[in-house]
């Protein structure tokens, strides 16, 4: 048996934490430089906000309804999931954490020694509340599509109070008639319209289709996902997944970029982000793309695409610094005022297989690996290179930040008694 337990609209949720005013108040978060609505809970979809769609759009219904709209608060939200993910993991002796806001746990080994799985979720939930406040629904069934399914009842089905634990057949089958195709886990909306060609409009009709012609006609994971549906292993998670072939990093920035200074700045933010993701997983840079331009929604796209090519490999913040600052001199335009940049890592080889050279330049892995503990202890940023500029006036918008509390010293809640 496997559950998968996902926190309710967790940016929203994570905003209420520390603002217990918040609760049963419609909240909405905004992408990066406040731009689209990226997060709502379910008191703002019934006001009629969008998922998706732009702010400035939205923000005459959420002056007129009350909807607190806020900015993106990555800090916060990083620390609560991981405060999250390791009360979770207490429940099951094995966990995959599947994103910030999504873990699946394994029963293998304890199953069927828990006498009661919906009374062993719902003391999860309860655990969750407790220790971070934030408030979960957990689907449990025999396959991971089958959790999924569950974590659907649990979240959207009424009666279930978001715990769910499909234990028969005649329950798998009810849940599965309530579902759009497209409502299942890996069926995606081209997948669905394909599916009601043939007259397959729910889950429940997917799951009675026969294995052999879902894999002839579409894929062998749409006949993964017919088996799990009616109860078979198909699908795992991996303990060790497959590095990256490539790294990109790239934002828009919140004021445009009209000076050299300030272009060489944002592109060495990108590098140094870029550089500390090869190094998490093992990886050196043989070339390096560097870009910018301005928005798509101008007259007239302009900007410039510089490739650079390392003589030996690297992830060394300091090189791929200098080689960005060197791309931003040669193909700086003052007329153009840039919007969207960043760099990529597009030809990576393995650190761990790399043959040595005689002549190799001034890599220090002992450096980076210095600047990477710190910046692990004590925060992202808390280290950096001078050429990432001290106070960015490029950097992302987010006027309605509300604070870090979990992360920033002078941003930690004071209790007066």
């Amino acid at each position: 048996m496997y559950a998968l337990v996902d926190a309710n609209s967790f940016y929203c949720s994570a905003e209420q934490v520390f603002r217990p005013e918040w609760r049963n108040r419609p909240i909405i978060v905004l992408s990066n430089n406040d731009g689209c609505i990226v997060a709502a809970n379910r008191l703002a979809k019934e006001a009629g906000i969008k998922k998706f769609g732009p702010y400035f759009e939205a923000k005459r219904l959420c002056e007129q309804k009350g909807i607190i709209a806020l900015s993106s608060n990555y800090e916060l939200y990083g620390s609560l999931s991981a405060s999250m993910m390791e009360v979770i993991g207490r429940f099951a002796p094995q966990q995959h954490i599947y994103s910030i806001d999504e873990s699946f746990l394994s029963f293998k080994h304890c199953y069927p020694a828990i006498p009661c799985l919906t009374e062993h979720a719902l003391k999860l939930r309860r655990a969750v509340w407790k220790e971070t406040r934030l408030p979960v629904c957990v689907g449990i069934g025999e396959t991971l599509t089958l959790a999924k399914v569950a974590n659907h009842a649990a979240k959207k089905l009424p009666g279930y109070n978001g715990v769910c634990a499909i234990t028969n057949n005649e329950q798998r089958s009810a849940i599965l008639k309530t579902m759009k195709t497209n409502d299942v886990w890996g069926v995606g909306g081209r997948i669905a319209k394909r599916l009601a060609t043939m007259n397959i409009h729910n889950a429940y009709a997917l799951s009675q289709m026969k294995a052999g012609i879902a894999r002839k006609q579409f894929s062998i994971e749409l006949e993964r996902t017919v088996r799990e549906l009616n109860g078979e292993v198909c699908k795992t998670w991996d303990e060790a997944r497959a590095d990256k072939k490539q790294i990109f990093s790239t934002r828009s920035v919140g004021n445009r970029v009209t000076d050299l200074p300030s272009l060489c700045q944002a592109l060495s933010k990108h590098a140094s982000t870029a550089a500390a993701k090869a190094r998490t997983q093992g990886s050196l840079c043989k070339s390096m793309l560097v870009f910018a331009s301005n928005s798509p929604f101008d007259e007239q796209l302009n900007g410039f695409k510089y490739l650079h090519h390392f003589a030996f490999p690297t992830n060394d913040t300091y090189e791929l610094i200098e080689a960005a600052t060197q791309a931003a001199m040669v193909r700086f335009n003052p007329t153009i005022r840039y919007y969207k940049i960043g760099v990529g890592l597009i030809n990576l080889c393995s650190e761990a297989n790399l043959q040595g050279d005689l002549f190799e330049g001034g890599r220090n892995p002992s450096k980076m690996l210095v600047l990477d503990k710190i910046n692990a202890k004590y925060g992202t940023d808390t280290l950096f290179l001078a050429a990432q500029g001290i106070s960015q006036k490029w950097g992302m918008r987010r006027e309605m930040l509300t604070p870090q509390y979990t992360t920033r010293w002078k941003d930690i809640p004071l209790i007066k008694c």
